[in-house]
């Protein structure tokens, strides 16, 4: 025989022979060798090494003690005592804890979809990480939600929780800012049958995301194909110098055409244009040639008009002194003033006019 004491927080589960007898409560026992106790916290759940829950609740006093909740395949319950958090039970099949532990609470949430918003964000703090899985979705982005290779809905941004179930879960993220894509490289034969290549610029944005991904396997290639194809149509039935003079009507015909083609799939070309045209080296050095030639011809143009321009200066001022002889005096002063700035010394001899004599001195070269 040994003694067996329960505490005021516990209670015990008398079985003789291995077979569950009855619940008992606080106090000291006697147990004799064919009988055992086990012992367990009056806060925790039913659970025992000798026998099954369902077989202990088949007892009417034990059935009274405890409350029970039952969980299917699939299903999460939250268990609270008095208001306050207590533990997650995940397993299937029957839970019970003892009603004077405090006022039990079950909230029971289901596994095979999205995480109920209801569902308490703190607890995925202390939640296996194996149950869950987070998708983030960030601003100016949204989400496509597949669910076992099916479109479900559009995710908004924010954090999207999801039970790890047997159904694969998938978040293709979609970005509604606009978009720029670059057409490079473009080799094209003109209608002159100069080969160039023109690199292309435009700017898109998603309207709707969803219909779009139903409906293009590959939007990006789809935009490269059609844009692609607007300009070998554009650029080929023109010449080489209608191209390089023309460059805006080239993206106007693109933009139209870009306009048209992606309408219908959900996506809004809102500009484009050329960036860059590529000659090739022969071509380019012969319009260096025929450039350099076209400005040396405006550079000749140009001196040809300013002689003549200097010319006639000239003349009008010799008509305006033959006319005038006081504006003629003037014009000698001028230059005897120019002389004077650079001459050390100037002797002057003799009677008459001052301005007479360094006339004649000037013009007989003496000093």
């Amino acid at each position: 025989m040994k003694t067996v004491v329960i505490n005021e927080r516990q209670y015990g589960l008398m079985f003789r022979d291995g077979r569950f007898v009855k619940m008992v409560n606080a106090g000291r026992y006697f147990v004799t060798g064919r009988k055992e106790i086990e012992i367990h916290d009056i806060t925790g759940e039913l659970v025992s090494e000798r026998a099954a829950t369902d077989t202990l609740l088949h007892d009417a006093r034990m059935n009274e003690a405890f409350d029970i909740i039952e969980l299917l395949d699939n299903q999460l319950c939250i268990r609270t005592v008095d208001g306050k958090f207590d533990r997650i039970i995940c397993t299937p099949g029957k839970h019970a804890f003892r009603k004077d532990a405090g006022v039990n609470g079950f909230d029971t949430f289901d596994l095979t979809e999205e995480v109920s918003p209801d569902f308490p964000g703190y607890l995925f703090e202390r939640i296996d990480p194996d149950l869950y899985e987070l998708y983030s979705i960030d601003k100016f982005m949204i989400g496509l939600l597949y669910i076992n290779g099916r479109l479900v809905r559009e995710l908004q941004p924010g954090d999207h929780y999801f039970w790890r179930t047997e159904k694969t879960v998938e978040v293709q993220l979609v970005d509604t800012r606009l978009i720029p894509m670059n057409i490079l490289g473009q080799e094209i034969l003109t209608a002159d049958k100069v080969p160039l290549r023109v690199n292309f610029v435009l700017n898109y944005r998603i309207t709707d995301a969803a219909a779009l991904y139903e409906s293009l396997a590959d939007y990006n290639a789809y935009m490269h194909q059609v844009a692609q194809m607007a300009l070998r149509e554009i650029v080929g039935r023109q010449k080489l110098d209608q191209i390089l003079e023309d460059k805006d009507g080239i993206s106007e015909f693109v933009f139209g055409k870009m306009k048209e083609k992606c309408a219908g799939y959900h996506i809004e070309v809102t500009d484009c244009g050329v960036r860059d045209i590529i000659l090739p080296g022969a071509v380019r050095d012969i319009m260096s040639t025929v450039l350099i030639a076209e400005k040396k011809a405006q550079a000749n143009v140009i001196t040809r008009r300013e002689e003549v321009a200097s010319t006639r200066s000239l003349l009008n001022t010799a008509k305006l002194m033959e006319e005038n002889p006081t504006l003629y005096k003037l014009k000698e002063l001028e230059y005897v003033e120019r002389i004077c700035e650079n001459v050390g010394s100037l002797n002057v001899g003799g009677s008459g006019d001052i301005l007479e004599r360094l006339t004649q001195l000037i013009s007989s070269g003496k000093t």
